[in-house]
């Protein structure tokens, strides 16, 4: 090829020449692709370069040297005969073999091995394309259709593969690669090399990856959950530690269970960001606590250090692959980031700042976040939050286990959200504030202070309705500015996303107005001697959040980005480029009815499908205007003011200037206007074509009826307003890029006037939920007791009343008298219920919502742990009993006596004998190690027996109630005392076991049962107001 074009343009005319040009174009090709990463090359090529240089070297210097002319004679014997021997002097065979790939395939291909962990989308015009082994793996997943290219007109390489899509469906194909198969995507955009560039034999595009996608670094893309955090978190844990020896006898589990208990103790840093919302965190916790650390952040991905990449250091990544977590291996630093080379990702403000807070831990670990998040924005600016330190002391830690059987953000049996309490409680309005909701609940604090300030805003809220309801109105008005102003820091922020920040920002302001207005008014009325210290405490709830709004700087940002962007002509431009993907499905409608066969229509959706006898126009009006849409009002800038004016009085011109050639030529019909293929043109139509022939001879264009052709006058007038028009676009762009200054220089101010309405949102959805549900404001203080009257589960109580069914409520009175309550009873009679919703209440109360109950008084718990349910582990050769057997494990070395612990049926996956060993061994080490608040419900009725000499456990049951027809109904309210009846048969009898099966269990049962015993006696004092209840919930 590149021989052919060089003969083409006449450059050089030998052989010689065109093969030194040859050699040269390659050596300097190779030469620009060593560096920075490898490239294959094709040493045939090179090596026949050489060869053909060093001949040209030999024929020059043999053809240099001219001696006298002589005559030479030779005998015919002297000459040699046969066949000619190789020599070292043979001329070299030219191969006319061709490049590898043309330029566009040749820089896929560059990228493709510069990015090799990385899916490859490559801007080309129009659309987003995949080449090679890409096109083949993942156009079938994607489900768009891959074809063929070839590398090189008439070429004998085998075609390429390919595969692509319009650039306005990235978003949803992206979707696809990261959240769904959890790829790493690079994308690709392409660049217009200059003159001079391609004046050197450079293509005329160049594409270079501007961004590489994954899970974890998500930052605007319209497929990201808005109602979710997406954390990327960094893991560091110290490998040489893990390896001493004496830190092994803190974990004397066998090694060979895939468990953090078996993993030598060892302290572990963990930090965490937002890219979206610019959230930055980081946190100290041991190699026990890590799982549950990290299932309480719930990130997208995870980053940890190439070591843990070898077998020895397997455990801790097969631990976080059991929970489904994406791991990211990145080869560590070689001189890891310090606190102080954190700031220049950081916001301008960091008075908060400590570096001396972090330990070494949390500094490696955010040093190494850092490193990858800019690793994979190649080189885009971002502006993080100053990082806050999440101590452990200051939240409740729900283990992951807990997380899951208490279903507080998905179920057990489906995983999804409906269902569960973050679904039963949400009744926030903005996207920040259901975050936070999520946050609160998944990490609830252990302030005393904090949860009474948050109950103090939730009770002022709850009993002024008119303020609920105003400052709800307000709170639905705003949009997600913590995301909104992150997208400006890596510049993508645009005319859309400044509205909406402004209109936040006006309606911050009347939130703020409306809680001035509001505390003027309370302050304006006595207090009640009665309640003057709470009272008085409540009082300045609303007054210290409103001092937290800083709206000076704001508002005059916000002001500035209503006088300068046009509403109405933001609006015409998305309806111009809703037009041109319209345009674009079009095309791609027409290409499918003259391309596709019947086969290939038969999978496309309806949609797409070409529209039978569709028939477009070949010739669109063009007028001057050429759409001419403009985003910035005129008075956005003085510049601009003066450029819209210069184009009114150019507009008046053209109008002037087309009537006087109308006058002129006596051509009325006649119309200045603007084509993409002739420009400036003037037409006419009809019996003004033959009149204006005269005057202008020369046509452009010209049709029976019409004729288009050129007016010099009019020709200049336009250049000008080209000019003028491009000018108005550059300071268009100008302003905005002023604004989005503005909105950096005010980063801080906005992010925290967002979290102020993010605690607002929250505070009137604990308000908004506790007039729903009738909940009731928990007590809270330092000791180590629950007195909980009347409690109700959240979520089940929702379930029952949808159906018209109420819950039977119940009480728990855990503290110095009694630790430990022992429950037993009959299946399905609510044992489980019973548990989780004590513990879900402990959450709410600690999360600073009111709860469901009658009367709530709560000693601070500093860690819940659940036991309840069953699943086993066939991946890490897990069996249920094992599963079960280390979460109590977990239970039995981590629980303090502040700690709340809820266990069902410990011991039910073995033998009787073994399962009530068990079960007994746990009671007593809660009951005299542990000391802690628990709830143990079993129907090992023997543990009743044996744990008589426990003073402080108590025995309580649930009862049956059978009607003398044989009906039964359950009795859910708890009393004190033992069932010593499971009343299994009724329940299989309920599932719709086959009778025969039915009869035959009961037999048995008789059998099994000792016939000199006397019939089983439930023990206890029974309640007789409590017997005839019926049952209301499982």
């Amino acid at each position: 090829m590149i021989l052919g074009h060089v003969s083409r343009r006449g450059s050089l005319k030998t052989r010689d020449a065109l093969l030194l040009l040859r050699c040269h174009r390659l050596r300097s090709y190779n030469t620009a692709l060593a560096a920075p990463f490898p490239v294959s090359t094709r040493s045939g090529t090179t090596s026949r370069a050489r060869r053909s240089s060093s001949l040209h070297s030999r024929w020059h210097l043999a053809t240099q040297v001219r001696g006298a002319k002589r005559v030479a004679t030779a005998d015919l014997d002297d000459i040699p005969q046969g066949a000619i021997d190789a020599g070292v002097g043979k001329l070299p065979v030219l191969e006319d073999s061709e490049p590898e790939y043309p330029p566009l395939l040749q820089q896929v291909r560059n990228n493709m091995l510069k990015f090799s962990h990385c899916v490859l989308l490559t801007r080309v015009g129009g659309f987003y394309e995949l080449y090679f082994e890409h096109a083949e793996e993942f156009a079938p997943l994607l489900s768009i259709k891959k074809s063929k290219r070839k590398t090189m007109k008439g070429s004998k390489r085998p075609a390429v593969s390919m595969a692509g899509f319009p650039v306005y469906q990235l978003d949803r194909y992206l979707k696809i690669l990261v959240q769904d198969l959890n790829k790493h995507v690079a994308i690709s955009e392409e660049f217009l090399n200059d003159a001079s560039t391609k004046a050197k034999g450079e293509p005329a595009f160049n594409r270079k990856v501007t961004r590489i996608v994954t899970p974890g670094t998500l930052i605007d893309e319209n497929f990201m959950d808005p109602w979710q955090n997406n954390y990327l978190l960094s893991i560091h844990v110290d490998p040489d530690i893990l390896k001493k020896e004496n830190a092994v006898k803190e974990s004397p589990g066998s090694q060979s269970v895939s468990s953090v208990l078996n993993i030598p103790r060892t302290e572990v840093g963990l930090a965490w960001i937002d890219l979206s919302s610019g959230d930055f965190l980081t946190q100290s916790t041991d190699i026990a606590s890590l799982p549950s650390a990290v299932a309480r952040i719930r990130p997208r991905e995870i980053v940890l250090d190439s070591i843990f990449e070898q077998k020895e250091h397997s455990r801790i990544v097969s631990i976080l692959q059991e929970d489904g977590h994406i791991i990211t291996f990145q080869e560590p630093l070689e001189q890891p980031l310090t606190t102080a080379e954190w700031i220049p990702m950081l916001e301008d403000v960091v008075d908060d700042f400590d570096t001396a807070d972090f330990k070494p831990s949390e500094v490696a670990a955010g040093g190494s976040l850092l490193h990858y998040v800019k690793h994979q924005l190649l080189g885009s600016k971002t502006s993080l939050q100053a990082p806050v330190r999440h101590q452990s002391e200051d939240h409740m830690s729900i283990d992951k286990n807990s997380l899951r059987a208490l279903e507080i953000r998905s179920t057990i049996r489906d995983g999804v959200y409906e269902g569960s309490l973050l679904h039963s409680l949400k009744r926030t309005v903005t996207k920040s504030g259901t975050r936070l909701l999520t946050q609160r609940l998944s990490a609830p604090s252990m302030s005393l202070s904090t949860i009474n300030d948050r109950l103090d805003l939730v009770e002022e809220i709850i009993e002024y309705p008119q303020l609920r309801q105003d400052v709800i109105a307000l709170l639905d008005q705003t949009f997600d500015s913590l995301r909104l102003v992150t997208k400006f820091t890596v510049g993508r922020g645009d005319a859309d996303d400044l509205l909406e920040l402004s209109r936040t920002i006006l309606t911050a302001s009347d939130v703020v107005n409306i809680l001035k207005e509001h505390s003027k008014s309370r302050d304006a009325i006595s207090i009640d001697a009665e309640n003057a210290v709470t009272e008085t405490r409540r009082r300045k709830c609303l007054p210290a959040l409103t001092r937290r709004f800083e709206l000076e700087k704001p508002l005059q940002l916000a002001r500035r980005i209503q006088d300068a962007i046009d509403e109405e002509g933001l609006f015409e431009q998305h309806r111009i480029e809703d037009d041109e993907a319209s345009e674009m499905a079009d095309l791609a409608q027409d290409i499918l009815g003259r391309e596709a066969g019947e086969e290939d229509l038969k999978p496309m959706p309806k949609r797409i499908q070409p529209k039978p006898h569709m028939i477009s126009s070949s010739v669109k009006s063009a007028t001057d205007g050429r759409d001419d849409v403009w985003i910035m009002k005129r008075n956005a800038s003085k510049v601009l003011d003066r450029l819209h004016d210069t184009l009114d009085a150019m507009a008046d011109k053209k109008m002037d200037l087309e009537q006087e050639l109308r006058r002129s030529l006596g051509a009325e019909s006649l119309t200045l206007k603007w084509t993409p293929n002739l420009a400036h043109i003037a037409h006419v139509k009809g019996k003004d074509v033959s009149k204006v022939t005269s005057e202008y001879p020369k046509s452009l264009s010209s049709s029976k009826s019409t004729r288009s052709f050129q007016v010099p006058e009019w020709t200049r007038l336009g250049a000008q307003l080209d000019e003028t028009r491009f000018r108005i676009r550059n300071e268009e762009q100008r302003v905005l890029g002023e604004l989005r200054e503005e909105v950096v220089r005010n980063l801080v101010k906005l992010r925290r006037n967002a979290a102020v309405l993010d605690e607002l949102d929250v505070g009137c959805a604990f308000a908004i939920l506790a007039v729903e549900k009738h909940l009731i404001r928990p007590i809270l203080n330092a000791s180590t007791s629950h007195n909980i009257v009347g409690g109700r589960h959240p979520v089940v109580e929702a379930g029952l009343g949808e159906q018209g069914r109420k819950f039977a409520p119940n009480d728990c009175l855990l503290g110095e008298e009694e630790r430990i309550w022992l429950i037993t009873g009959p299946n399905m009679a609510g044992k489980s219920t019973y548990l989780r919703q004590n513990a879900l209440i402990s959450i709410l109360a600690q999360t600073g919502s009111f709860v469901p109950a009658e009367y709530t008084e709560i000693g601070l718990v500093d860690k819940i742990f659940s036991r309840v349910g069953s699943a086993d582990n066939l991946y890490q050769d897990q069996s249920t009993f094992m599963v079960e057997m280390l979460e109590t494990a977990q239970i039995l070395k981590e629980a303090t006596p502040r700690s709340f612990v809820i266990m069902d049926e410990v011991g039910r996956g073995t033998t009787p004998e073994d399962g009530i060993a068990v079960g007994y061994a746990c009671l007593h080490h809660l009951y005299h190690v542990n000391q802690c608040r628990t709830l143990f419900a079993t129907h090992f009725h023997a543990l009743t027996d044996m744990t008589k000499d426990l003073d402080k456990l108590g025995c309580y049951c649930n009862d049956v109630a059978e009607e003398p027809d044989g009906k039964f109904s359950y009795v859910h309210r708890l009393r004190k005392g033992v069932n010593r009846q499971s009343h299994a048969l009724k329940v299989a009898r309920v599932a719709g076991l086959p009778e025969e099966a039915v009869a035959v269990a009961a037999r048995m049962l008789a059998q099994l049962k000792p016939s000199t015993s006397p019939p089983p006696q439930m023990e206890g004092t029974h309640q007789p107001s409590a017997a005839r209840q019926k049952a209301t919930a499982a």
